[in-house]
């Protein structure tokens, strides 16, 4: 079977685990924790960094950063993951669900202003795949009408837009390390500051609402309870095993690019052909190999591949489902027919992308489907 994940070990994170454990230190905010925020600040740019247990925490954060209340309306794409909602509907808010573009399932940039009333507070770009949206015309929008940006770069680890780093142009971003990431450390997130107003009081929310951080920096003499908060930073053992996965990024991302250019070249003839799309990257979008997926003109056709893929003992999963759509939510959209979403929730199909997936591994996947339909 070549399963559609499989998480990648360094060989390192058990030994930094031991390490995290050995020095009496657990329990979070400590020398890991820090090699890994102080990673990404360098690296990328981002103004502070915090380590959270996950992308869902990260969101979570941002959504109480933003002090969005009960009424106060939130723009992001219908085709993602519910956590990109969730965050702000604990909030009270209101989401309204935009359309994704033609080309790749992220957020139709030009919709987006048609949504916007006096109660928008808030937009939610997710950079799908790793796939940069347009973040300028974002940013300007946010400008023109006084909105916060909060990136959803839970997949856009190392990609780009214009040579800037995703996650450090918004206001606010969150990453994912869950297995199926790039970088992963089980579970695991991470929050980008780029709006320095944010810095201190994000470091209380995500220490229990409490001034802790200041005190065990010797900044306060005593900590007490401040401002509301949730316990939101990963222990070190999570710390840890993220450090060791960090040291391998470059080795990581170049050879998952390996694995991608592969499938993207050898599929080509078949798109030419019209048998299905391949992934599009915009001029301004760098891509980070998050995944590598195909889109389908119906349901059907991918059935019936993902039907002969499991016969071959292949793994190949669909993704989202249009959150407007969802039990939970669809009485509560506005009713807006979001015809590009629906058609990536029936027609996107995402092949197996790992590190260990080696050059026959991917040649006995492309073969079979060029095969199928040759």
């Amino acid at each position: 079977m070549i399963p559609f994940n499989k998480p990648y070990l360094t060989g390192k994170e058990t030994q930094y685990i031991e390490q995290a454990v050995r020095s009496g230190k657990i329990s979070g905010n400590g020398m890991f924790t820090k090699k890994c925020q102080d990673f990404f600040e360098q690296k990328y740019g981002f103004k502070k960094c915090l380590l959270t247990t996950s992308c869902t925490d990260a969101l979570e954060m941002c959504a109480i950063l933003a002090d969005v209340k009960d009424g106060d309306e939130v723009i992001m794409p219908s085709y993602t993951f519910v956590s990109t909602a969730l965050a702000f509907i604990r909030q009270g808010c209101k989401i309204v669900f935009a359309d994704s573009g033609f080309e790749n399932p992220n957020i139709d940039v030009d919709l987006i202003e048609s949504l916007i009333t006096p109660k928008t507070k808030v937009i939610v770009p997710v950079h799908y795949a790793g796939i940069a949206c347009d973040m300028d015309k974002i940013m300007a929008l946010a400008q023109k009408y006084n909105l916060l940006v909060i990136e959803d770069a839970a997949q856009a680890i190392d990609s780009f837009y214009k040579n800037r780093p995703l996650g450090s142009i918004g206001h606010l971003a969150a990453f994912s390390f869950h297995e199926t990431k790039n970088i992963i450390a089980g579970e695991g997130g991470l929050l980008a500051i780029n709006d320095k107003r944010f810095t201190h009081r994000a470091e209380i929310i995500w220490e229990k609402g409490t001034n802790r951080a200041e005190f065990f920096r010797g900044e306060v003499n005593k900590y007490g309870w401040v401002d509301i908060g949730s316990s939101f930073l990963p222990s070190e053992v999570i710390a840890a095993f993220l450090w060791a996965q960090l040291e391998n990024l470059d080795t990581i991302q170049t050879h998952r690019k390996e694995i991608w250019n592969q499938y993207y070249e050898a599929f080509l003839p078949l798109e030419k052909q019209g048998f299905f799309q391949l992934p599009k990257l915009p001029n301004f979008a760098t891509n980070n190999a998050h995944m590598f997926y195909l889109i389908f003109p119906a349901l059907e056709k991918r059935t019936e591949l993902i039907a002969e893929l499991k016969e071959n003992n292949i793994l190949a999963v669909f993704h989202y489902l249009s959150l407007h759509k969802s039990d939970y939510y669809t009485s509560k959209h506005d009713g807006r027919n979001l015809p590009n979403s629906d058609r990536y929730t029936d027609c996107l199909l995402r092949l197996p992308m790992y590190f260990e997936l080696d050059n026959e591994a991917v040649r006995r996947i492309t073969d079979l489907i060029l095969n199928f339909y040759l």
